[in-house]
């Protein structure tokens, strides 16, 4: 499958609450929350007033001029939050593109943008039981809290190339 990664346009940007909700986990056999959950506070310090800080990044995944994945990064006080220096991670796609390493694509774009912005780290929070955790730990993230089935994630620049 061909798509491209590219940053995401301003007038792009309402589209994150689309992906907030894709980002949701669910297991095997749950029933999916009602879309307005990204309403609740918790979630929407991911989106509200997005492009408005300066450590406000997004990327989009484009397959035949159709945006189907994002990920986006800002400080903030997030689940995945380590301090007010590390921007917090969120990444989705929708369902039927999953699997195919875009969100490998993703990732690998979004931590080398970080880099040339001067960034040393990143964090994230995952579901223990999320396939994507994974791929987070192939891409140099490693574990540094529990909180209860979540992780908070942590990479860490290095010379290495992604």
């Amino acid at each position: 499958m061909e798509y491209t990664i590219r940053k995401m346009s301003v007038e792009e940007y309402s589209l994150l609450n689309d992906f907030l909700y894709e980002a949701i986990f669910l297991p095997d056999g749950a029933v999916p929350p009602p879309k307005n959950i990204i309403a609740s506070p918790e979630l929407q310090i991911y989106v509200d007033h997005f492009g408005r800080l300066k450590d406000d990044f997004a990327l989009a995944a484009e397959v035949e001029g159709k945006i189907v994945g994002a990920v986006w990064v800002r400080i903030m006080n997030d689940y995945g939050h380590i301090d007010d220096e590390t921007p917090s991670l969120a990444i989705s796609l929708y369902k039927e593109y999953r699997g195919k390493g875009i969100g490998t694509a993703m990732m690998k774009e979004m931590l080398s943008l970080l880099k040339t912005h001067g960034y040393k780290r990143v964090s994230l929070s995952v579901q223990k039981a999320n396939y994507a955790a994974e791929m987070y730990q192939k891409l140099g993230f490693a574990m540094v809290k529990e909180n209860g089935d979540e992780w908070v994630m942590l990479w860490q620049a290095c010379e290495r190339s992604l």
